[in-house]
């Protein structure tokens, strides 16, 4: 097997997972409802908004929160075992690779490169979801009749959103570890192992109202 096969299945894969998201983000763009992560950003909003105008409901409001926070925590949590585990498998070889780098091992050195950044983009986006999560529950922690509640209504709407966000991407990119854990198992698996991400992602993107029920 030439030099040229692994990097053109590299190539391949990566291409392909670079146009499922661009035109995912171009439908996001145009009509958000067609997409989970936006439907789900917009649906989390119309919550902040319906519970600001209910007294009493405040404990609810911050059990819902703390609930997603939890989720948010574990994938932090996760991610990061996963990169202290990745490091520790690949840290040895691909700091020496990377001091004596040749086209022989280039493609493997950067495909380790990759796995560690991606579970570490896994962990930043979680953790930064379990920001914007704590945030929240600070102010749906207020009380409805209090003034300083209606002025930060909008803010913790916009914190609810951008946890979301930020946990669905922390989850999206753990999930795309898998190209990279086949390419430095065999460089030909990653392409398969790309066109299987693309179509578990497609699924994770498609909105709820747009499943069949039996």
């Amino acid at each position: 097997m030439t030099n040229l096969v692994p990097w053109l299945s590299f190539n391949l894969s990566v291409l392909l997972l670079v146009a499922y998201e661009w035109r995912v983000h171009r439908i996001g763009q145009r009509q958000p409802e067609r997409l989970a992560r936006y439907a789900n950003a917009k649906l989390r909003m119309h919550w902040v908004v319906s519970l600001s105008g209910k007294p009493g409901h405040e404990i609810v409001a911050v059990q819902a929160l703390r609930n997603s926070l939890m989720a948010a925590s574990i994938s932090a949590s996760t991610a990061a075992l996963a990169v202290m585990g990745a490091l520790s498998m690949t840290g040895a070889s691909l700091a020496a690779n990377l001091s004596r780098w040749s086209g022989e091992n280039a493609l493997h050195t950067l495909l380790q490169a990759m796995l560690v950044g991606l579970l570490f983009a896994s962990y930043v986006c979680s953790a930064l979801s379990t920001r914007h999560y704590s945030h929240a529950s600070f102010i749906v922690s207020i009380p409805v009749d209090r003034p300083e509640r209606a002025e930060l209504n909008s803010a913790a709407a916009h914190h609810v959103r951008r946890a979301g966000l930020m946990y669905s991407w922390g989850l999206r990119l753990f999930l795309m570890v898998l190209p990279a854990v086949a390419g430095v198992v065999h460089p030909l698996a990653m392409l398969p192992a790309t066109v299987l991400l693309t179509i578990g992602l497609r699924l994770f993107d498609q909105p709820a109202n747009d499943v069949e029920v039996d």
